[in-house]
C-alpha cells in the first residue's frame, strides 16, 4: 500500500493548488466586475442611447444595424457594431473580461450608485404577425371613393442603433427624425409621450447607451387608398389568393399600417397569420398570393429560387410599342431606397424582361410583360429605357428625368439632381404619398434646435403639451410587435375612443390635406397570372387594358 500512497501524494498536492488558484480567480473576477462598471460610468454613460421612431413612419430596426454608407461614426463613441450579444468596449478603452458569458447569455449588470442601468434586450420573434389587438387600434370609413383610417395613437418602438451610441436624444431627433421640429419633441417629453426603457424621459439631453429601448407615442394619420374591395380569387388549406387593387400596400410600411392588404384581410375577412409569397408595388394591382403556413411559404419560395414560377403582367404604355416581341436585359441599379427610385446602370443587378404588344389605340399600347427576374420596379424601369413608359407612371414617366424621360438610359443629371426634381414635382402636386414620403423627409440638414416650428411657435407647443397633460388618466396601450420586438405594453396618454381622432400635439390634425381622386390612385400595371408547378391563378383584365379604352 505504501508505494501506491506515495504516488497519490503529488496528485493531491496539485489538486489543492488548483483549487486555491480557482478561488483567487473567482474573488478577483467578483471585484473586477464592479470596478469595470465604475470605470465605465464616465465615457460609457455619456454614450447611453435609445432612439424614438419617426412619426408616421414605421421605424424599428436592429440595435446593431450596420452603419449606412457615408454616415460618419460619432467621434469618441464606442459605436462600432458588435455581432451577437457581445459587449461593446467601454468608452475609456477598457475591454470586457476575457471569460465572457456563453453565446446567448449576458452578464448581469449591477451598476454603480447613480448609474442608469440598461436592461438587456428582449428576444425577438422570427417574423411579424398581427392579431386582434392590432386590428382593434382603429377603424375604417369610406368617403369619395376612398378607404380612410380614423387617426389613432400608436407606439413606435426601437432599440438603440449603433450609430446613436454616445449621442443625446436631442441630437438623434435633430439629425435622424426630422418629421417634427425639436420643439415638438420637447413638448412630447412634457406630455409624457417619450419613454426610455419604459421610464418617462425627463430631458432630451440624456445620452443613450447600447441596448436602450425607446418608445414614442404619436398620433398617427394614414394616407387614403382606393375604396375598391379586395376580391378573393382562391382559398384552400395552403394559400389565399386575392386580386389586389392599386394603391394598397401589401404589408405595413412607411405611413401605411391599417390601409394595407394584410390588415384589411385580417379585419374584414378574418384571414390572419398570412405569409406573403411575392411582392407587388403599392401602385400595382392584380394577383397576390399568401401562404397560410410557414411550411407552404418555404416550399413556394424554393420554387421561386429555382425559377419554377411564371409571372405575367399587362400594362398600358405611352406610344406605339413595336409589334414584335422585345427582350430587355439591362441591369438595374437602386438610386434611392428611401424615395423608391431605380434606373438602368451597368453597375446594377442583372435582370431580364420579355414584352409583347397586345393592342394599340393610336395613342397608347397594351403590352404583356414577362419578368424573368424579380428586381425592384423591373418592368417599369425597362419600359422607360425602351422609350415606352407606363402611361400614368408617376415616377418613370415624369419630366424630372429630362426631355427624353430616361429613354435609352439618357438622364442629363446626377442622381441627387434627379431625386431633388422628383420630390419637388410631387411636392408641388401635393402627391408625396406616391413616393411614400412625408414633409419631414424633405429636410436637407439638422434643424436649429432653438428654432420654432414652421407652423407653430414654441410657446404654442408648450401650451399644447400642457393641454395634453391635462387629459385624464392613462390607459394600457395594446402591445405593438413592430419590427418583431415583443415588449410589454406600457402606459400611453389616455384618449377615449371619441377624442382619439384629434390630438393637441399633432401637426396632421391642423392640416386639411387634399384627397386624391380614385383615378389618381390607379397605375396601369396589373399582375395578370401566376403559375407554378402545381397551381395557376388568373385575375380579370382591368378596364384600362381593353381594346376600346380611351384616355379621358
Amino acid at each position: 500500500m505504501w508505494p501506491g500512497g506515495r504516488l497519490w501524494l503529488p496528485l493531491l498536492g496539485q489538486a489543492c493548488s488548483n483549487l486555491r488558484c480557482l478561488a483567487i480567480a473567482r474573488t478577483w473576477g467578483a471585484c473586477r466586475g464592479p470596478m469595470a462598471e465604475r470605470l465605465s460610468t464616465g465615457p460609457e454613460a455619456a454614450s447611453g442611447l435609445g432612439a424614438p421612431a419617426q412619426q408616421n413612419g414605421d421605424a424599428g430596426g436592429d440595435a446593431r444595424g450596420e452603419q449606412p454608407p457615408g454616415h460618419p461614426e460619432p467621434a469618441g463613441s464606442a459605436a462600432e457594431p458588435v455581432s451577437g450579444d457581445a459587449k461593446r468596449p467601454s468608452g475609456n478603452g477598457e475591454r470586457a473580461p476575457a471569460a465572457a458569458p456563453g453565446p446567448g447569455k449576458r452578464k448581469k449588470r449591477r451598476g454603480a450608485v447613480g448609474e442608469r442601468v440598461v436592461p438587456p434586450p428582449k428576444k425577438r420573434r422570427a417574423g411579424v404577425s398581427f392579431g386582434d389587438e392590432h386590428f382593434a387600434e382603429t377603424s375604417y370609413y369610406f368617403e369619395g371613393g376612398l378607404r380612410k383610417v380614423r387617426p389613432y395613437y400608436f407606439d413606435f418602438r426601437t432599440y438603440c442603433k449603433g450609430r446613436w451610441v454616445g449621442h443625446s436624444l436631442l441630437h438623434v431627433f435633430g439629425t435622424e427624425f426630422r418629421a417634427q421640429p425639436l420643439a415638438y419633441y420637447e413638448a412630447a417629453v412634457r406630455a409624457g409621450r417619450l419613454h426610455l426603457n419604459e421610464e418617462p424621459v425627463q430631458d432630451l439631453s440624456i445620452v443613450l447607451k447600447d441596448n436602450d429601448f425607446l418608445r414614442n407615442t404619436v398620433h398617427r394619420h394614414e394616407p387614403p387608398v382606393t375604396a375598391e374591395p379586395i376580391r378573393l380569387l382562391a382559398e384552400n388549406e395552403d394559400v389565399v389568393v386575392v386580386d389586389k387593387p392599386s394603391s394598397i400596400p401589401v404589408h405595413p410600411c412607411g405611413r401605411f399600417r391599417h390601409n394595407t392588404v394584410i390588415f384589411i384581410l385580417g379585419k374584414e375577412h378574418q384571414l390572419k397569420e398570412l405569409h406573403p409569397l411575392h411582392r407587388l408595388d403599392r401602385l400595382t394591382s392584380g394577383v397576390l398570393m399568401f401562404a397560410k403556413t410557414a411550411a407552404v411559404s418555404e416550399r413556394i419560395h424554393e420554387q421561386v429560387r429555382d425559377r419554377q414560377l411564371e409571372k405575367e403582367y399587362v400594362c398600358r404604355v405611352a406610344g406605339e410599342f413595336p409589334a414584335e416581341e422585345v427582350t430587355c436585359k439591362e441591369p438595374i441599379l437602386v438610386v434611392s431606397y428611401k424615395v423608391g427610385v431605380c434606373r438602368v446602370d451597368p453597375q446594377g443587378k442583372p435582370c431580364e424582361s420579355v414584352f409583347q404588344r397586345l393592342s394599340y389605340n393610336g395613342q397608347s399600347s397594351v403590352v404583356r410583360c414577362r419578368p424573368l427576374t424579380g428586381r425592384t420596379h423591373q418592368i417599369r424601369v425597362h419600359l422607360q429605357f425602351l422609350g415606352h413608359p407606363i402611361l400614368n407612371d408617376p415616377i418613370y414617366n415624369s419630366a424630372a428625368w429630362g426631355p427624353s424621360r430616361g429613354r435609352g438610359g439618357h438622364i442629363p443629371k446626377t442622381d441627387e439632381e434627379l431625386l431633388r426634381d422628383l420630390v419637388a414635382e410631387h411636392q408641388a402636386k401635393q402627391s408625396l404619398d406616391v413616393l411614400d414620403l412625408c414633409g419631414g423627409d424633405l429636410c436637407s440638414g439638422p434643424p436649429d434646435s432653438t428654432a420654432p416650428s414652421s407652423e407653430l411657435s414654441k410657446d404654442c407647443l408648450e401650451e399644447m403639451a400642457a393641454s395634453a397633460q391635462k387629459m385624464d388618466g392613462a390607459v394600457e396601450a395594446a402591445p405593438r410587435d413592430l419590427d418583431g420586438v415583443p415588449v410589454a405594453s406600457g402606459k400611453a396618454t389616455k384618449m377615449d375612443v371619441v377624442n382619439q381622432e384629434t390630438d393637441p400635439l399633432c401637426s396632421e390634425c391642423r392640416r386639411v390635406p387634399q384627397d386624391p381622386s380614385p383615378q389618381d390612385l390607379v397605375m396601369f400595371l396589373h399582375a395578370l397570372r401566376y403559375k407554378g408547378p402545381d397551381f395557376e391563378y388568373h385575375s380579370p383584365m382591368p378596364a384600362w387594358a381593353r381594346d376600346d379604352w380611351q384616355e379621358h
